[in-house]
């Protein structure tokens, strides 16, 4: 639809970037902090691993200033759950309890609005030694963690995000790494991990609402539409099975208190229902979101299964993520999107078309919580001229504020990422941030921090509240 005046982007739009706790902190042992399962995990020899990252655990005053120059008002960041009890449960560590006191000081000392992911795919390894998601124990455990959060934080926190990225992984569990020996879960296994993840948050989200008066909480989750790869009725409803499957299912149980009914179908005939006891229908109802985070890279097209052995097929650039299921949908290509140097679909038009789907499914405000473009950075005479990246946000932004034309609601919008971080496949050589640090692979050199000319435009974009878009 084509509108004669577009909206402006609201007055109080919460322009921020993000970052996630294992990806940026480093400091992976320190001041009392255990071993998560990102940090046990096998990862490739030939790139970065977590035990430094950019150094945020130690630098993080002069990389909020950097965001305070820049001009952000939000700041999402995750809590790492094995810094605040490192055994999982039972006694706080006070200076993990601190270093997130001070991040969250240093937001509020330049007026940016901290945005708390509880839990960014690092499970304390204690827990997963005995049974991690697959014992219900652990739903208590994470209201617990949950419970120590919104006690320490909830008069200073405003909005917080459960989960991040659920649906990851279920349905790719490779794609935060692989346990040692490099077996992943069956699917039935996976399901029933799921479930528990879905009655840990909703009763965290319950238990929100209970301690934090005025507070709002979301669940996060990637979301994408999906387009059929032909106008063949067949492969609209491939389309539509992956797009439930893969986006729907998990989004519908924060908000509608149940599985879509094409889940259930598909989980029933396949001997993957996940073992719900009596008591669990009445703890998923009511679990009352106030917000969708949504993670937004790109879309999909797909066509019908055809059942020739052809069906599945990896992600271009990430062995780790297989799609495609036989009987239930194929990936296909789409001419009429562009790629990045990794393979990964660049589709701002459908950046639009998922905001207007989400806000249509569930009428609730929207905070696009990551959003960005990896690429192989450059540093050339102490610049970092990354037009990609400003071309890539621009056109999403414009997509976006088409949204908001269309009748979206949007909170905000923090792209991934703040500032250079570790990709959990590449490394160093993929980089997201506004912001590059000074360091490779194994040489971490000075570290220093350098503003990519995308800072710039991020900083005058901020300042004219999206006018320039």
């Amino acid at each position: 639809m084509n509108y004669k005046n577009r909206k402006d982007f609201p007055e109080n739009f919460l322009w921020g970037a993000s970052t996630s706790a294992y990806q940026v902190e480093g400091a992976v042992l320190e001041d009392g902090k255990s071993p998560s399962i990102i940090d046990m995990y096998e990862h490739p020899d030939d790139v970065a691993d977590f035990q430094i990252a950019s150094d945020h655990y130690h630098r993080y005053k002069e990389d909020i200033a950097l965001f305070a120059q820049m001009g952000l008002k939000a700041y999402r960041f995750s809590i790492a759950w094995t810094r605040i009890l490192p055994e999982g449960t039972g006694k706080v560590n006070e200076a993990g309890v601190a270093f997130y006191k001070n991040v969250i000081r240093e937001c509020r000392k330049y007026q940016i609005e901290p945005i708390v992911t509880m839990y960014h795919f690092d499970l304390p390894y204690c827990l997963e030694k005995e049974g991690g998601w697959n014992r219900r124990e652990t739903i208590d455990a994470f209201v617990e963690y949950g419970k120590n959060l919104f006690e320490l934080y909830g008069k200073d926190v405003v909005y917080w995000l459960t989960i991040n990225e659920q649906n990851t992984m279920i349905l790719h569990p490779g794609a935060i790494g692989l346990p040692k020996g490099g077996k992943v879960p069956g699917k039935k296994e996976l399901y029933q991990q799921n479930h528990h993840m879905m009655l840990a948050q909703a009763k965290v989200m319950k238990l929100f609402h209970e301690m934090v008066p005025g507070g709002k909480i979301g669940p996060a989750l990637n979301l994408t539409a999906m387009y059929p790869a032909t106008c063949a009725p067949e492969d609209a409803i491939a389309a539509h099975n992956w797009e439930v499957l893969r986006c729907w299912n998990f989004a519908d149980v924060p908000v509608y208190g149940w599985y879509h009914p094409l889940a259930v179908s598909y989980l029933e005939d396949r001997g993957i229902m996940p073992e719900v006891l009596s008591e669990d229908y009445e703890t998923l109802k009511d679990a009352r979101p106030d917000f969708i985070a949504m993670n937004y890279y790109s879309t999909a097209t797909i066509g019908a299964s055809k059942g020739d052995g052809q069906d599945v097929a990896a992600r271009a650039g990430d062995q780790q993520i297989m799609l495609g299921e036989n009987g239930v949908y194929r990936p296909a290509e789409n001419p009429n999107v562009e790629k990045s140097q990794y393979g990964w679909v660049i589709d701002p038009v459908g950046f639009r078309y998922t905001l207007r789907k989400v806000y249509e499914r569930y009428h609730l405000p929207i905070l696009v919580t990551e959003n960005g473009i990896g690429a192989s950075d450059q540093l050339e005479d102490g610049k970092v001229h990354d037009e990609y990246r400003i071309d890539f946000l621009k056109k999403h932004l414009y997509q976006m504020r088409l949204a908001i034309t269309d009748g979206v609601e949007m909170i905000g919008y923090c792209p991934w990422a703040a500032l250079d971080l570790v990709s959990t496949h590449q490394g160093y050589q993929k980089r997201y941030g506004f912001i590059y640090v000074d360091r490779d692979e194994f040489d971490l050199k000075d570290m220093k921090r350098i503003l990519k000319d995308s800072f710039f435009w991020y900083q005058k974009t901020i300042a004219e509240n999206g006018k320039n878009i």
